[in-house]
């Protein structure tokens, strides 16, 4: 157990408070006594507004149920009118425009892709902020986005066959977002600079330069004959990088050995979904962390083959102007933290009463006062280049959570004498009630709002949770094609063009949850910025850099002004539930397959979370297909299988053959993993794991969690498990 220490009334984990005095606080304006005493004096005043909060969500869901108890045929008019008499439905402010001022370059100005990443692994962290460029050669040979027929074969030693198809699919690239004035990059074997113009070569030995000039920004080395040449397109940047010499140069005609795309132009550093952190420990883990980057000196040391590397945040990138002046570009994503939302409390702070303080308002502070380092640094490796302090804020239900959010945020730069709206919010769309009054969510934060983001798994949390008593919901797969998800994302990018967020912030869309299938995410993702969103979520720096091609492909800012006359998506489908109006035909088979799937999905997540503390992994599913998944995708497996057990589609022994069937499954896909503990030896060792309990009590207590969260649960087990071990 460990001791405490009190600070202003409030009883500090000392790991927490002497990270507090020794870490967080030199190298910034504030003495340990006045940050405790304004975090005291923001507890003490925030703590009943966020009860009462918390209490409204609960009252409004009783209703909710209430409802669809006593009214099984009711249709969308008479369901709409009872949503607005209990204030679940607001009505919309007058037209408006966002107000934000000092945004980042890369929120406002620029599309491109968004990497989101656990910030308690400093390595993965460190990882995602240096992804803001990304080799193109690298992203083809290592993944299936080019086949491995006739030769191309992967392999453990350089295949030049996969190497020249590499090449090709680059130089295609290149003839699209860097299209020439005659003939194709294809047949390209020199690149130079000559009178501030790009000066190509072809195989024919003509001459040709760019159809668009004003493309070329500059270059590394000797003009005539670069090393570098930076291009840029739709505001993303291109480097063509050439040496004769390298071993991948010596085969091109051109000397090009690399094709570098600006990708990750953002990151969010989670606290949130993919973390698991639930004590001071965790806590300080997750600030310690944050802390680095905002300082510029995280540093990760690890073995890769029989040799120790150093990982660091890359410097930013030099060239020369084609004024012949030097030009300098951000060598880094602009880092985002996400927060965590209203709901939990953390025993790593206990207010005056005795009660675990509210997390979302300690996050607020300690991810703020860590930022204070880069907002007042001298150093060259800064975050942001506007002053602000960008904090994405999760699960918030409704205008009235926004304000609050909003309002905390206030006594935050107050706490830390800064300017007025120094720190921006990003309001991620994931539940019902955000949706269903978008409007009204941005209005309670427009002066700091930089990003609004649908959150499909969440959001399918929610949306089963919300209409628990209203029926049978579909299939999972089923659930993906029904109108109201469609609305959801469309109405996300209408409602976000009407309060102007283009050009002033992001508008974003959710995961591509396969890391390990990029030709799939190359057909698919290109949805995303033919959308309107101007950002959109990618699992690892590879994705972001495949992905960043699909910005070049799309104009998304010309495109967000057509997409801003059109008819906003309709409420009627947004609120309509995806239920399934003859549950009788579900076969056996079907409903042995979904609870399958589902219980295989819940428990090769929770397991990792309980017995080891990790938040966010690629877990193989029921085809042994590697998914990424984190708390938003087992809230919906979790209140699926409780859904259906609730009306009866499936019974309680079932569902528990069924976890006791897939806890083998799971031990088998993880038997190769040394730090992973088995839970299904033999039945008494089952029944007695703690993440196999979990994975139960997610399922079996689903309909009276909390808008359907699985946070409650597993952070009491992750406990629980902490204290046997």
């Amino acid at each position: 157990m460990s001791h405490t220490l009190t600070h202003s009334g409030l009883s500090v984990d000392k790991q927490l408070a002497e990270f507090v005095k020794k870490q967080l606080l030199p190298g910034t304006h504030l003495d340990e006594h006045q940050f405790w005493k304004s975090f005291a004096n923001i507890v003490q005043t925030l703590t009943p507004l966020n009860k009462s909060l918390l209490a409204k969500r609960e009252q409004l869901q009783k209703q909710i149920d209430d409802y669809h108890l006593a009214n099984k045929n009711a249709d969308q008019a008479q369901y709409q009118a009872f949503l607005k008499d209990i204030g679940y439905l607001v009505d919309e402010p007058e037209n408006f425009s966002i107000e934000t001022q000092n945004v980042e370059p890369e929120i406002a100005l620029t599309a491109g892709p968004q990497l989101v990443v656990p910030v308690s692994n400093a390595r993965f962290a460190l990882n995602a902020a240096n992804a803001r460029w990304g080799s193109l050669y690298d992203a083809l040979y290592g993944t299936d986005v080019l086949s491995e027929d006739d030769g191309a074969e992967k392999g453990s030693q350089y295949n030049p066959v996969r190497g020249f198809k590499v090449m090709a699919y680059a130089r295609q690239f290149l003839d699209k977002a860097l299209p020439l004035e005659n003939g194709s990059h294809i047949e390209s074997t020199n690149y130079s600079i000559v009178d501030g113009a790009l000066a190509i070569t072809l195989r024919d030995s003509s001459h040709t330069t760019l159809k668009n000039p004003e493309q070329l920004i500059g270059y590394q080395g000797e003009a005539q004959n670069p090393s570098v040449i930076l291009l840029k397109n739709n505001g993303l940047h291109i480097e063509l990088q050439i040496d004769h010499h390298h071993p991948i140069g010596q085969a091109d005609k051109a000397g090009l050995k690399d094709v570098v795309l600006e990708a990750a132009l953002t990151t969010i550093m989670d606290c949130e979904d993919s973390v698991a952190a639930v004590d001071a420990e965790d806590k300080v883990q997750v600030y310690k962390n944050w802390l680095g980057l905002m300082q510029g000196n995280l540093v990760e040391t690890f073995r890769k083959g029989d040799k120790m590397v150093d990982r660091t945040l890359q410097a930013d990138r030099q060239y020369t102007g084609l004024d012949g002046q030097k030009l300098t570009l951000k060598g880094r994503s602009m880092m985002f933290v996400r927060n965590v939302g209203h709901l939990m409390t953390n025993p790593a702070i206990t207010d005056v009463s005795g009660n675990d303080v509210f997390e979302g308002i300690m996050d607020a502070m300690f991810t703020a006062t860590a930022a204070l380092h880069d907002l007042n640094t001298k150093n060259t490796i800064k975050n942001s280049t506007a002053q602000s302090i960008n904090i994405v804020k999760p699960k918030m239900h409704g205008p009235d959570e926004v304000a609050f959010a909003n309002t905390l945020f206030g006594m935050v730069e107050e706490a830390l004498s800064l300017p007025k709206n120094t720190l921006k919010m990003g309001i991620m769309d994931e539940e019902r009630r955000t949706s269903a009054n978008l409007k009204a969510c941005i209005h309670a934060a427009k002066e700091r709002v930089v990003f609004i983001n649908t959150g499909f798994l969440d959001r399918t949390g929610d949306e089963i949770h919300t209409s628990m008593q209203a029926g049978v919901v579909l299939p999972k797969a089923a659930i993906k094609a029904q109108p109201w998800i469609s609305a959801y994302e469309d109405r996300n990018v209408d409602i976000g063009l009407a309060c102007g967020l283009s050009h002033k912030a992001q508008i974003g869309k959710g995961m591509w949850a396969m890391p390990d299938k990029m030709a799939m995410m190359m057909e698919q993702k290109i949805a995303h910025p033919q959308s309107g969103a101007n950002t959109a979520w990618v699992p690892s720096p590879t994705a972001a850099t495949l992905h960043a091609m699909h910005y070049h492909d799309v104009d998304v800012f010309s495109l967000q002004q057509s997409i801003a006359t059109r008819q906003i998506a309709s409420l009627e489908s947004l609120l309509t539930p995806p239920l399934m109006p003859n549950p009788e035909t579900l076969s056996k088979e079907d409903i042995q397959s979904e609870l399958e799937n589902n219980a295989q999905g819940i428990l090769g997540y929770v397991v990792r979370w309980i017995d080891q503390g990790i938040g966010c992994s690629k877990v193989p599913d029921i085809n042994h297909i590697g998914l990424m998944e984190d708390r938003a995708t087992l809230r919906i497996s979790s209140q699926h299988i409780a859904n259906w057990l609730h009306h009866g589609v499936c019974s309680k022994e079932q569902v528990q053959k069924v976890m006791a069937k897939m806890a083998k499954v799971v031990d088998g896909q993880n038997e190769h993993d040394s730090l992973y503990t088995p839970m299904a030896t033999n039945e008494q060792t089952l029944a007695k794991n703690i993440a196999y309990q979990a994975a139960l009590a997610l399922v079996f207590e689903g309909v009276s969690q909390p808008s359907g969260y699985t946070e409650p649960l597993l952070h009491s087990y992750r406990l629980k498990y902490k204290a046997q071990h």
